[in-house]
């Protein structure tokens, strides 16, 4: 009984020290982009996802999503995403076509970046074009993220975005 027990200690560990090796293997930094084409006029996009205080109405994976006040009078949010608490700045908003957030990641944070959301005309509706410029500090993460994928929380993102407006789409990747 007692060498059945070793042998499982010694796998889980050869296990976790492998992820360790891996993650250490793969970019601390990352971009990916997902598109889609929604029916809507981009004035009509814009207004949904401009309004951040509004997005856990439609995007199930966000909790919470309150504006907080910034000494430095930035506008900022803290919302519950995933499980997990982040503030993010709006570093730029340009109406209807680009906003800006970053993650405003303390020190020793586990990950954090930028989310870009570019808008424009397409065919009578808006093309909608998210990219994250990330970076994930803990080896074992970057593993993880990379298994899920690193458009996934973009493309849930974008399936909400046009479930809110009542389409349905299957979000492209898109180089950049």
């Amino acid at each position: 009984m007692r060498t059945w027990v070793l042998r499982v200690v010694l796998v889980l560990v050869v296990a976790v020290v492998a992820l360790l090796g891996a993650g250490i293997l793969l970019p601390r930094e990352h971009v990916a982009s997902s598109g889609v084409t929604l029916r809507q006029p981009p004035e009509s996009v814009w207004a949904v996802v401009r309004d951040l205080g509004g997005v856990p109405r439609w995007w199930p994976e966000v909790a919470t999503s309150q504006a907080v006040t910034d000494s430095a009078g930035r506008e900022m949010w803290r919302q519950q995403v995933g499980g997990f608490p982040m503030t993010f700045v709006v570093t730029e908003a340009v109406a209807p076509r680009r906003l800006v957030t970053t993650i405003d990641a303390p020190p020793g944070a586990a990950f954090g970046g930028t989310w870009t959301y570019d808008l424009a005309p397409a065919g009578g509706g808006t093309r909608v074009i998210v990219t994250e410029a990330g970076w994930i500090a803990n080896p074992l993460y970057r593993v993880m993220a990379n298994l899920m994928g690193l458009h996934s929380t973009l493309d849930g993102y974008l399936v909400a975005l046009a479930a809110r407006f009542g389409e349905t789409v299957a979000p492209e990747h898109l180089e950049r």
